[in-house]
């Protein structure tokens, strides 16, 4: 298994300087990790020093509380894709998905996968934050939406990932879709557990730990 390459290194704390953002670019190179994820802000430099080296340079929509009108989260998303962005995490409206509101957070996620193909789109449920029956059913919008993931949490709201969400979510989503979990995940042991719960991509900010735990 090349475990690398299910790694999306992560650092999208807000006092971020510009040398960790290089340094996390440096090592996503040496260690072939799918991307990095940044905050926005950043998605122009790390398109710029990834250039050429096969990572991708992930970005996150709506971050970190899904609670943007879906407008905003559009015309962030177009503004991260123009920078350079190839992966975009965006976070649900959970206020909307808990008022039985369906269809604004569909168009929330379908308005954004309708600025193109050539990205890749992921969902962020919050599973924290919702039961059991909310996440499949975001599970079915994002699926009928056209996102390429679900992701568990943002690792902002007091939750990350179990084995137990990964499995479900990846028993509620269109064949080829792929699940990304996220939050609390430091660990070497921690990460092939949610990859044996269907976990296809692992969103950390320890990838280097995880590596030289193998």
């Amino acid at each position: 298994m090349q475990i690398n390459k299910f790694i999306d290194h992560t650092l999208l704390k807000p006092a971020a300087a510009a040398a960790e953002i290089d340094a996390l670019c440096d090592e996503a190179k040496q260690y072939s990790f799918a991307s990095v994820c940044v905050n926005p802000c950043w998605v122009k430099r790390c398109a710029e020093r990834l250039k050429g080296s096969g990572v991708k340079t992930c970005t996150v929509i709506g971050f970190p509380l899904g609670a943007n009108t879906t407008e905003v989260k559009v015309f962030e998303a177009g503004d991260a894709l123009k920078n350079g962005a190839e992966e975009l995490d965006m976070v649900i409206n959970i206020g909307a998905l808990k008022s039985g509101m369906f269809e604004d957070v569909y168009h929330d996620i379908k308005l954004i996968r309708n600025l193109g193909k050539n990205f890749v789109l992921k969902v962020i449920l919050e599973t924290s934050q919702l039961t059991d029956a909310e996440k499949i059913k975001v599970c079915e919008l994002a699926s009928c939406a056209g996102a390429d993931f679900v992701k568990t949490s943002t690792g902002f709201s007091g939750g990350g990932a179990v084995e137990a969400d990964v499995k479900l979510m990846a028993a509620h989503i269109t064949k080829g879709m792929g699940v990304k979990a996220s939050g609390g995940i430091k660990n070497l042991e921690t990460a092939k557990k949610m990859i044996a719960a269907g976990a296809t991509r692992i969103g950390t900010s320890s990838g280097i730990a995880i590596i030289k735990g193998l």
